[in-house]
């Protein structure tokens, strides 16, 4: 696994801007009907973040130097390196490239399918909110603030799902100051299509974070059966990388986890179980 860190040091904005421009000509659009959910010991309060509903542009697949899978099927998420007592880049804090932790992948009727997690580190100032603002439009995602001056001092994170021929959608989105740390028995998630884009599509995907001490998620399916996430790398983790949960590199509040439901079948809740 490459670092981020180390690819992106000498890097500047420009080498950034033009890596992220290449990637978003490879990029399709589609459609993701959602039906959000939270679920947990106790209601959190309300935040800013949001499921996609609408027409969302997103890499699809590698850019290069640019961006780091963590995560990976029996691999632990990439831990952020140490900076030395000068103060980090821009690019060393991934101010305009994201980290992006790889939460599940496999193969259904001949298509490759993917879910992952990319973390844009905060901004220091205008400046720099306005790199981040322009690299992230140009391949088509919105955080969740009206105007790059909004993203100083936030970090912001997207989910994301693709699958097939390439096309990529917006799962989970939120920009914030402060992670608001998970505990217990919380949860947020999102319910989604694994193969199409209609609204009548089964969603048989979730998508999700529960606090870093969960240690067992269950999703139930209409049929009555159920699929059970664990922590990757536990002795009774999922061995196909389909159902797991795993730290999300850049992302302090919590662990993610992804769950995927039989053919024939579709959601019914999701809670943590242990």
């Amino acid at each position: 696994m490459m670092s981020a860190d180390r690819e992106n040091h000498d890097m500047t904005q420009a080498d950034i801007a033009l890596l992220l421009a290449e990637a978003a000509d490879e990029v399709e659009i589609g459609i993701a009907p959602v039906q959000a959910v939270i679920r947990g010991g106790r209601r959190r309060k309300a935040r800013r973040w949001a499921v996609a509903a609408t027409t969302a542009l997103v890499l699809a697949g590698s850019t290069g130097a640019t961006l780091a899978f963590g995560g990976l099927p029996g691999e632990r998420a990439a831990r952020e390196t140490p900076m030395a007592s000068r103060q980090a880049t821009a690019e060393e804090r991934h101010v305009y490239a994201p980290q992006r932790t790889e939460l599940a992948r496999g193969t259904e009727h001949g298509k490759a399918w993917r879910v992952w997690v990319e973390v844009w580190g905060p901004p220091r100032d205008l400046r720099e909110a306005g790199g981040q603002f322009d690299a992230m439009k140009r391949v088509g995602l919105a955080p969740a603030v009206d105007k790059a001056a909004d993203l100083v001092g936030k970090t912001s994170y997207f989910s994301m799902r693709s699958y097939g021929d390439g096309r990529s959608l917006v799962v989970m989105f939120d920009t914030h100051k402060r992670v608001d740390r998970l505990s217990g028995t919380d949860l947020q998630s999102a319910a989604v299509s694994m193969d199409k884009v209609s609204a009548t599509a089964p969603e048989r995907l979730v998508i999700g974070n529960v606090a870093k001490t969960a240690q067992e998620v269950t999703c139930r399916w209409r049929d009555g059966s159920s699929t059970v996430a664990r922590p990757s790398g536990s002795e009774s983790a999922a061995h196909d990388g389909t159902s797991l949960i795993r730290p999300v590199a850049g992302y302090p509040g919590g662990n993610w986890f992804v769950c995927l439901a039989p053919e024939g079948t579709t959601y019914k809740d999701v809670r943590v179980t242990k």
